[in-house]
């Protein structure tokens, strides 16, 4: 398959823009202190200018040569004092520096504005914060929110931005209902439509609140600088992970924080489950996986249970096995994986008794992509066949030592419809679209960090991999290249990281046709086959 390679930005280009950068933010910063007091009599100058041009223009006509003759006077009277001139200059630069000096008044403390929304939400939070034996209560009616009240901050609406609370030893902050009840009426009191990030001290007995900028929407589809077994699910905040990706946003370079999902033998999270509502990026999400396993040599099967025909732009591209729209084709194609997987489970180990490595064909990784399967499972059993599903057991439970990784995109309606075995091993979980804090907890075992919002973009969610924390998401741009109601610059970037098309005719699995010769292969030949 032949690889694109990484824009020259993405793999040299990015350091030594950030340097520049920062020099020449360091330069301006530098030349600015220097030259604040020349900047300063400038515009003295320029407001004396200005006021001596107003007061010329309101003199009357007969009134102005008598003010000429008077100004010409004290121009001579000064140039004949000794050091008159050296004086003059002194005095009209001192004055120039006075007009000119910055009269902005400095903050000392909130507005009545702000005032009033500091008390309003400070006796909103007297009855959680206070009970009636406390003999010193921190939170009180008609109290002082400044003792509570540590620190906050506003945007130009008036809506707080951040606020720093001291609470109660005695509240129960380690009680999830209890935070909850005050995260939800923070929310309320300080503004609907955004994100809020509770950061709660236990041992301090405080809690930071704060509003989250938005995650960047504009990223689309592109070579990830990654390795082999790194899949990039999307983009969260710079202080979730430990890491940072360059990107193009646009024409511009930078770089953020990504999501990594990394799979394989050695992965604690070898399958992934996508979950959302229709419209919410879950399409997205596992055509970006596709075009990222296709871009490190994996083969790939994905079956469309939805039959919108949204990977129709993967049929027949290198690399691509099979794409499956209907039921039978989707039974095949699952039961032909199924035994591609045992049949890499028994060459694997065949070679191992020899002493021999895996054969490179059961190390070569499958991806097996599912996009709503519930229908395709709802069809098969309504025409009395066996449920498709049913064949996911055997790469769910053996996949990953045989490289093969499942992935799961299925919507909130249907979620009773996928079996156990589902639940069971797919450790790394996504939920996408306008979702309560409950629908996420029960898909990825814990609330988000964050106050959901009922607008989102698409591909807008939360992610977590295994026991680990839940993260923002924002999946990048990856539309279907022959939808020309998307943006065309993303779907210019999708058609030029698709494989080349295979030569011939398109090749169609089924389990007849790719049942396991290799099974009863002695492990010399199994070794050596492509």
């Amino acid at each position: 398959m032949a690889r694109r390679p990484l824009p020259r930005i993405l793999s040299s280009g990015t350091t030594s823009l950030a340097r520049g950068r920062d020099l020449a933010r360091t330069a301006a910063d530098s030349a600015t202190d220097v030259l604040h007091p020349l900047l300063v009599i400038g515009r003295g100058l320029r407001i004396l200018a200005a006021a001596g041009r107003r007061r010329w223009s309101q003199t009357p006509k007969d009134k102005r040569g008598p003010a000429l003759f008077l100004g010409a006077a004290c121009v001579l009277v000064v140039a004949l004092v000794p050091y008159g001139p050296l004086l003059a200059l002194i005095t009209l630069m001192a004055a120039a520096a006075w007009h000119g000096r910055d009269r902005t008044p400095a903050k000392t403390g909130p507005s009545d504005a702000e005032t009033e929304r500091l008390g309003s939400l400070y006796e909103a939070l007297v009855p959680y914060f206070s009970i009636p034996e406390d003999p010193s209560p921190l939170f009180a009616h008609g109290g002082d929110w400044d003792k509570a009240f540590s620190g906050y901050e506003f945007d130009e609406a008036g809506r707080v931005t951040r606020l720093h609370i001291r609470y109660p030893a005695y509240f129960t902050d380690g009680e999830a209902a209890s935070r909850a009840r005050i995260e939800a009426l923070l929310h309320a009191k300080s503004g609907r439509g955004r994100e809020y990030l509770f950061d709660w001290d236990e041992e301090g007995n405080q809690l930071d609140l704060r509003v989250l900028a938005a995650l960047p929407t504009g990223i689309a589809a592109q070579p990830f600088v990654t390795s082999p077994g790194e899949t990039v699910l999307g983009f969260t905040d710079a202080g979730g992970v430990q890491r940072t990706l360059p990107v193009l946003e646009g024409d511009e370079p930078r770089d953020v924080p990504p999501v990594i999902w990394r799979t394989g033998p050695r992965s604690t999270e070898p399958h992934l489950l996508a979950v959302g509502q229709p419209g919410s990026g879950t399409s997205t999400l596992l055509r970006s996986v596709a075009l990222q396993a296709l871009r490190h040599g994996g083969d790939v099967l994905i079956v469309d249970g939805g039959g919108s025909g949204e990977y129709s732009c993967l049929s027949g591209r290198a690399g691509v096995l099979a794409v499956e729209c209907g039921p039978t084709g989707a039974q095949a194609t699952l039961e032909w994986a199924a035994q591609e997987t045992e049949r890499r489970l028994i060459a694997t180990h065949r070679a191992r008794e020899v002493g021999r490595p895996a054969p490179e064909d059961t190390r070569r990784p499958l991806w097996i992509l599912l996009d709503q399967p519930s229908v395709l499972a709802h069809l098969a059993v309504a025409e009395g066949g066996p449920d498709p599903l049913a064949q996911l057991q055997v790469p769910l439970r053996h996949g990953r030592p045989a490289h093969v990784t499942v992935v799961v995109a299925e919507q909130f309606g249907h979620l009773e419809l996928l079996n156990d075995a589902v639940w069971q091993h797919t450790r790394a979980r996504v939920v996408l679209g306008p979702t309560s804090v409950q629908q996420v907890a029960d898909v990825l075992g814990l609330p988000p960090h964050t106050t959901p919002t009922a607008q989102v973009p698409p591909g807008r969610g939360y992610a977590r991999l295994g026991t680990g924390p839940v993260h923002r998401l924002q999946v990048p741009a990856t539309p279907d290249p022959y939808d020309e109601a998307t943006h065309p610059a993303y779907r210019q970037a999708v058609l030029e990281l698709l494989p080349e098309r295979q030569p011939g005719p398109h090749r169609v699995l089924s389990a007849k046709s790719l049942r396991a010769p290799a099974l009863d292969a002695q492990p010399e030949v199994a070794a050596e086959a492509p």
